[in-house]
């Protein structure tokens, strides 16, 4: 085909070339005003060399952005999100199960853990990505047929590698995460440190990420391979400040917003971004693809945060209460903190293994705004993260609508969920 002849290493500058004759110049011009109120807003604390601001970008000061109060240029159907990506979804499942596979039987069914069929779960990070991929496709000016084709399949299939990677990355965390919380469930299942073993259960998480590695390479993109090798970093860096903390950064809320970024948000967020990159899109397209993961991500986890005091074991795919009985302050008690200042004295006593402090934790937590509060910053997000889809340059591809449609309805997805 005419596309085996255009090299790999020079796909995305021909994604570049083609984007840059693109004939309304002006699509951009939201994107970048919302791109550089970012850039005035931010100060240095993430390794991608930018700091999460945690108001509103001042471009969308006086907007009274509301999710699903959207443009008229967004079909308005109702879609379900998952659905649109689902025969993607089982490809990527049944390549991951295959990407797994190792030499060593132990190894190999120990990696494969939450990859088996029923235990995977929603696959909620790679139905963000593959939507994302859609909701970013470039429109090459009237190319030949054939090479419109291979760049539309090429381009995908590295995307989907993307999502794959980013999987890998996640369960992988998830198999340390366990380890590191001595847990015993996870997704209503025995975790794999409870059945085999931590020793077992951290090499199978070490395996994950070197097959995620050689994924990576293949793409053969120095500014994805960064992007994603960042994402590791930031885990590691969000562990280490959980289990770490001072008193006076347990009882912060800069500090458990930051450290959140990196244990959740950070995965998504770079992930969304490198599907950017690889499609070619300019550094404010990039950035918007950005800001939709990171809000999206710290939406997630907010809620989760919630859940956690209000879901069953069953619902959540953990215990109920798990964080507060390993001593880990979220975002609600932090906010019940604020309304009863004693409530700090019994966090400092200590919350893990203490059943009378966590059951004082708890009444405090009931009399306060502390779940509403957590609720509406979790909205504040999920907003930012519809408004970064909105900014994108307009489309009248229907898919690429319809894609921007379901990004914009995960929003409201995270932020109402049970479970």
């Amino acid at each position: 085909m005419l596309f085996s002849r255009i090299q790999r290493s020079s796909f995305n500058g021909l994604c570049r070339c083609l984007l840059s004759h693109r004939r309304d110049p002006q699509q951009f011009v939201a994107a970048r005003t919302y791109s550089q109120s970012l850039n005035d807003s931010t100060q240095k604390i993430m390794g991608c060399g930018e700091f999460i601001s945690w108001g509103l970008p001042p471009v969308f000061h006086g907007s009274r952005h509301q999710i699903h109060h959207q443009s008229s240029s967004i079909v308005e159907e109702p879609l379900d999100p998952f659905s649109l990506v689902s025969d993607e979804l089982s490809i990527i499942a049944n390549r991951l199960r295959a990407m797994v596979v190792a030499e060593v039987p132990k190894l190999a069914s120990a990696a494969e853990y939450f990859f088996k069929m029923g235990v995977e779960g929603k696959r909620f990070r790679p139905t963000v990505l593959l939507l994302m991929s859609t909701a970013l496709n470039i429109t090459v000016p009237e190319p030949p047929t054939e090479l419109r084709v291979a760049l539309s399949t090429e381009l995908r299939a590295r995307q989907q590698c993307i999502a794959e990677v980013t999987e890998m990355i996640h369960v992988a965390s998830l198999l340390h995460d366990d380890v590191l919380d001595d847990a015993d469930t996870r997704r209503g299942v025995g975790t794999l440190n409870c059945i085999m073993g931590n020793k077992l259960a951290v090499l199978a998480g070490d395996f994950l990420l070197s097959r995620a590695c050689v994924a990576l390479a293949s793409l053969r993109n120095t500014e994805v391979v960064s992007l994603m090798s960042t994402v590791v970093e930031h885990l590691v860096t969000g562990e280490t400040m959980q289990i770490t903390t001072t008193s006076d950064q347990r009882c912060s809320m800069e500090y458990y917003i930051q450290k959140t970024y990196y244990k959740t948000a950070s995965l998504i967020s770079n992930s969304c971004k490198a599907i950017a990159v690889l499609a070619g899109h300019t550094t404010e397209v990039a950035m918007l693809a950005y800001e939709y993961g990171k809000n999206l991500g710290l939406a997630f986890q907010l809620i989760d945060d919630v859940l956690d005091f209000m879901g069953t074991s069953a619902s959540l795919g953990k215990g109920s209460l798990s964080d507060i009985r390993h001593g880990i302050v979220t975002a609600p008690i932090l906010f019940a903190m604020e309304e009863f200042p004693q409530l700090r004295m019994v966090v400092e006593q200590g919350l893990d293994n203490n059943p009378a402090n966590i059951e004082l934790a708890l009444d405090y937590l009931g009399r306060s705004r502390g779940i509403h509060r957590t609720r509406e910053l979790a909205t504040k997000h999920a907003n930012l993260a519809a408004a970064a889809i909105e900014s994108l340059p307009e489309s009248k591809d229907k898919n690429v609508r319809k894609s921007r449609r379901a990004l914009l309805d995960l929003t409201q997805v995270v932020i109402t969920r049970t479970k």
